[in-house]
């Protein structure tokens, strides 16, 4: 019993029932004018009601076509595209291939990039080097000197002392430079000859000057450092 009750009509326009119900009860008791006010009072409500209904289609409808359009308009934009990427592609002629001797003298073409970039550096580095060289060289170089005075002893007092120094200063050498001298007793009326140099520390040495000196055995016993000094 409670599947037709549910199936029926009447549970599911409750609200129009008891309206009507409403209107039969006035009826019977007389007041058909409050009837009357119920039902306007109940159209009014449906009508006002199917107006905004209809308003809301209009609406929706009108929505509808301009989707359409607008669907319609890009269907066509892509049938479009679609044609003309089709024509490119038919009119597009196939790629040639390449030759191998093209592939080489790309190949060879980059290489000498590589080897023209090379070559400059090398030639910039080269430059760098030189200037720096040439840089190095104009500044002035310190050079080491050295004051050394020598005694230069004779055989005996009859040795020529003034033969003696001439033989001595005829020593030329690189960086040797002869100064002041003079002579300096030594005992039993024997003198030295004491006399300055100034030498350069690369190039002029002491053993070198003693071997020089030493040379002269007619006149040269011996020769001593006396003192030495760098400048």
């Amino acid at each position: 019993m409670a599947q037709p009750l549910l199936l029926d009509s009447t549970w599911r326009d409750q609200q129009k029932f008891e309206n009507a119900e409403a209107v039969y009860q006035c009826t019977i008791a007389g007041t058909s004018s409050g009837g009357s006010a119920l039902s306007s009072g109940g159209d009014g409500q449906f009508n006002n009601r199917m107006n905004t209904l209809e308003t809301e289609n209009k609406e929706l409808k009108k929505i509808v076509d301009d989707m359409k359009k607008m669907v319609s308009k890009l269907e066509s934009r892509v049938t479009a595209l679609e044609g003309g990427k089709s024509s490119a592609t038919v009119s597009k002629p196939a790629p040639v291939p390449a030759d191998d001797d093209d592939d080489d003298d790309d190949f060879d073409l980059f290489g000498d990039d590589d080897e023209e970039a090379q070559a400059e550096a090398e030639k910039i580095k080269q430059e760098r080097i030189k200037a720096y060289a040439d840089k190095k060289a104009k500044k002035p170089v310190l050079i080491a000197k050295s004051s050394i005075v020598l005694d230069v002893k004779p055989w005996d007092d009859e040795t020529d002392m003034k033969e003696l120094e001439r033989c001595v200063r005829t020593v030329v050498m690189d960086g040797l430079v002869w100064g002041n001298s003079k002579l300096v007793p030594v005992g039993y009326g024997i003198k030295k000859l004491q006399i300055m140099c100034v030498v350069e520390d690369d190039k002029v040495g002491t053993d070198d000057l003693e071997d020089a000196i030493t040379h002269f055995e007619d006149f040269v016993q011996s020769v001593d450092v006396s003192s030495f000094n760098k400048i």
